[in-house]
């Protein structure tokens, strides 16, 4: 059993053009996707698809968090949601006829300390099943920056592994409290340490920064060119096929969906790589976020390459 942690969930909302998008104008939506969106849910929704036992947590409010938990269940994905004032944010995405993406993204209810500390007490119900946990996304608003790094501690306490996928300040703490696995881009870490990276060797110095805080894997995206991992000072480069991507939002949440499924699992480092890697190509090869066609994974998963460093 693996449980997602998504603090701030939305209703994704896709709107289809069939002209030009411009500011100004009044346009009618040739269609309408609505999904239960949020890092965290694209992340359950692989691991579902896959075939393996799931459970999204996190928070909701109002009407739009009752109905997030309605698309969720058409999805046959389990839930254990804490409900809390105000209203879950819709996500607007409008995307027009030249496939130009506009996003107009809600900020989303404000949590109370009582309730951080409410869910504190759920989450280690909720995760006693689970052998790992995955933390997804950015924070509502009213929660501190170190509250993930609260949640690590808690989970670690358990004996749960735990993988981050944030950034900013909450990526910082989050690295403090030593995470099994984080899984940033270069920018990330750019931002991380105020610095610009120049190089392979570069990055793999600051990679083992982030290992000496007591994280055992360390993952860079690389966008198409797949992902670098170091683990235990071998530090491994996993290398795609060469694809013509379809949509690459949700191409790193179909990578954490792999590492989860990965760790519950114990796979050996090489596999997990590898495998995530697939993920992640399988999910730009589909329209959908968080969403592949095993199929493509399998294909993905034969031409992908892991070169030692």
């Amino acid at each position: 059993m693996i449980t997602t942690v998504t603090l701030n969930a939305s209703i994704d909302k896709a709107y289809f053009l069939s002209n030009t998008f411009n500011k100004g104008k009044v346009f009618r939506v040739d269609k309408v996707r609505n999904s239960a969106g949020g890092k965290g849910l694209n992340v359950a929704r692989v691991i579902h698809l896959n075939g393996c036992s799931v459970v999204a947590t996190g928070f909701l409010a109002g009407y739009n968090g009752k109905y997030l938990e309605n698309l969720l269940e058409k999805d046959h994905i389990d839930h254990a949601f804490f409900h809390v004032d105000g209203e879950t944010r819709s996500c607007i995405n409008i995307i027009d006829k030249d496939n130009i993406s506009t996003e107009l993204l809600e900020p989303g209810m404000t949590v109370s300390e009582e309730n951080l500390q409410q869910y504190r007490e759920k989450l280690r119900e909720i995760v006693a099943d689970s052998k790992v946990v995955s933390i997804s996304g950015s924070l509502p608003r009213g929660v501190r920056s170190d509250y993930y790094a609260t949640l690590i501690t808690d989970l670690k306490q358990i004996g749960k592994k735990v993988i981050l996928d944030t950034s900013g300040e909450a990526l910082v703490a989050g690295i403090n409290a030593s995470p099994t696995l984080v899984k940033p881009n270069i920018e990330e870490i750019e931002q991380l340490f105020h610095t610009k990276i120049n190089n392979e060797k570069e990055l793999v110095q600051y990679m083992k920064k982030i290992a000496s805080s007591g994280v055992k894997y360390v993952v860079v995206s690389l966008g198409s060119k797949g992902a670098i991992m170091l683990h235990q000072d071998k530090i491994l480069l996993g290398t795609p096929p060469k694809i013509h991507a379809v949509n690459t939002v949700g191409c790193g949440d179909s990578m954490v969906a792999a590492f989860s499924m990965g760790l519950d699992q114990e796979l050996e480092t090489a596999e997990l790589l590898k495998s995530a890697i697939a993920f992640g190509a399988a999910n730009a090869l589909s329209s959908d976020t968080g969403y592949f066609d095993k199929h493509d994974f399998d294909r993905m998963l034969a031409d992908t390459t892991i070169t030692v460093l």
